[in-house]
């Protein structure tokens, strides 16, 4: 496995974990990537870098990242978020990883993009849900906030320090997990 391949994993799950964040902003910053050459996708998914995929993604982003601060909103787009999660963070994973065999690829792009997308997702909207229950929705805003802010450091990180990335994606997950164990019932 070569350097490139390795970096292009790195990346494929860095966007990933952000898209468990918001959907649209890490295929944005990708599709913004593939546009100005910065990264070069798989020949089947090069329409990511098109003018007309920028646009759609750029404009999904700025619709959704509004619409998470409005908290009676920010619960129902959860709904419809988790599922799409599953898909855009396989569909970033089997964008970026090159070199590799399509049964390998997929693979990976569904354990690793889709599974770390929804675990993500799900634990975001657990921590909504929770936060629309306890403060009746005014503390949503912030939550939000965070997370979108969350989800450009760890695309920005991605797409310019795929390495980096990694371990920001490795802390998360252990943050989550441990936040998790605190506020889980006991039985």
């Amino acid at each position: 496995m070569t350097f490139e391949t390795v970096l292009s994993i790195f990346l494929g799950i860095g966007l990933a974990a952000s898209v468990g964040f918001r959907i649209f902003l890490p295929l944005f910053a990708l599709s913004l990537a593939a546009y100005f050459d910065v990264w070069q996708l798989n020949e089947n998914w090069e329409w990511i870098g098109t003018l007309a995929a920028l646009i759609t993604f750029g404009v999904a982003t700025m619709v959704e990242i509004f619409a998470y601060f409005i908290p009676w909103l920010d619960n129902l787009l959860d709904s419809f978020a988790i599922p799409m999660a599953a898909l855009a963070g396989t569909a970033v994973m089997v964008s970026t990883a090159s070199n590799l065999d399509p049964v390998i690829t997929w693979t990976l792009a569904i354990i690793a993009g889709g599974g770390t997308a929804t675990a993500l997702k799900g634990a975001s909207a657990t921590g909504r849900l929770a936060s629309t229950a306890t403060t009746g929705g005014t503390a949503n805003p912030v939550i939000g906030l965070v997370e979108t802010g969350t989800a450009a450091v760890v695309t920005t990180a991605s797409i310019f320090a795929p390495i980096l990335a990694a371990f920001l994606v490795l802390i998360i997950l252990i943050v989550i997990y441990r936040l998790y164990r605190k506020f889980r019932p006991r039985t």
